[in-house]
């Protein structure tokens, strides 16, 4: 391969370290890597065309043209906001690094994206959905409890498949779990997910398991750790078998847990420390879907909610 051909495909050195930053001292997976990496050669590539570097103290006025170029090019508000975070995250390395004195994209506005509601289901329609495994055989046994683990916890997917067999605690019917960036919290798990999770230990985990070693709780037919995409077809399959539709998600699990403690009285900052939200904004849009259905409640029953009826004297 020509050496000059290898080295522009290289990152710029300064995007090589800050890569190297969020993957060892931030801890985040490939994925949020590999978005990072891309919004930022975006914007790297953009500042080249301008003849700038990043660490250019006056490349304020390019990184405004990105943005206007990136609203130019169609992008959806979401989009835009997601590569200006990146941006400014990049920043904040820089400057943390001793390589910028200040910070360029200080005064990028975030496009207004609205906070679209979460997609929840109802408790009879999770029960519906607990209820569809055949418990007469190992996957069954795996996936009942694996569903169970998903509503009680509340935890995200990628950390349900870490869970190993010494996350459990029986006694204290509560897991070990490792969420972004490292960190680690306690979750319980209650009685219901608990007796699911014993029963799969003894009558189903057992006849998956191939090699000794293997520690994962949720295992594959082949006795390996049970994959992501393994977990999304589960869920799909049980949601699709209660005639619940294929927009059902291990996410949307986790929104109906939180959502179901609150509006059974749940307190928002036990919520928060129980999904692992480091800023309690995130757990806060929960607390909107109740809202929501109390507006609704509140026009459907109270007599002068509503506006009068074609014909109907407006009430004094």
């Amino acid at each position: 391969m020509d050496p000059k051909k290898a080295n522009e495909s290289l990152p710029h050195p300064l995007l090589q370290e800050y890569l190297s930053y969020i993957a060892v001292d931030k801890g985040l997976r490939a994925k949020s890597q590999e978005a990072y990496k891309g919004d930022l050669e975006d914007y790297l590539a953009f500042l080249v065309k301008k003849g700038r570097a990043p660490d250019d103290p006056t490349v304020g006025r390019p990184l405004t043209l990105f943005v206007i170029h990136l609203h130019d090019q169609g992008l959806s508000p979401r989009s835009i906001a997601r590569k200006i975070s990146a941006i400014r995250g990049f920043y904040r390395f820089l400057i943390r690094e001793g390589k910028m004195s200040e910070d360029p994209s200080r005064l990028l506005e975030r496009p207004k994206t609205g906070q679209p509601l979460p997609k929840v289901l109802s408790i009879e329609q999770v029960e519906q959905i607990l209820a569809k495994p055949d418990t007469t055989n190992p996957l069954g046994l795996r996936d009942r409890a694996l569903l169970e683990v998903l509503y009680a916890t509340g935890i995200r997917e990628t950390e349900l498949i870490d869970l190993h067999l010494e996350n459990i605690n029986r006694e204290g019917e509560f897991l070990f779990v490792r969420g972004k960036g490292g960190r680690e919290r306690v979750v319980p798990i209650g009685r219901y997910a608990m007796e699911a999770v014993e029963r799969y230990l003894l009558l189903g985990r057992s006849r998956l398991l191939k090699d000794i070693s293997e520690r994962s709780l949720f295992l594959n037919p082949y006795g390996r750790a049970l994959s992501r995409m393994g977990v999304w077809k589960i869920v799909r399959k049980y949601a699709l078998a209660a005639g619940i539709g294929t927009a059902v998600s291990p996410h949307v699990f986790r929104h109906s847990c939180a959502t179901h403690m609150l509006e059974g009285g749940a307190n928002i900052l036990i919520v928060q420390e129980m999904l692992g939200h480091v800023d309690i904004a995130t757990t806060q849009i929960y607390t909107h879907l109740s809202r929501q259905d109390l507006i609704r409640i509140h026009r459907e029953s109270h007599p002068r909610s509503r506006g009068p009826e074609k014909g109907e004297r407006q009430p004094p």
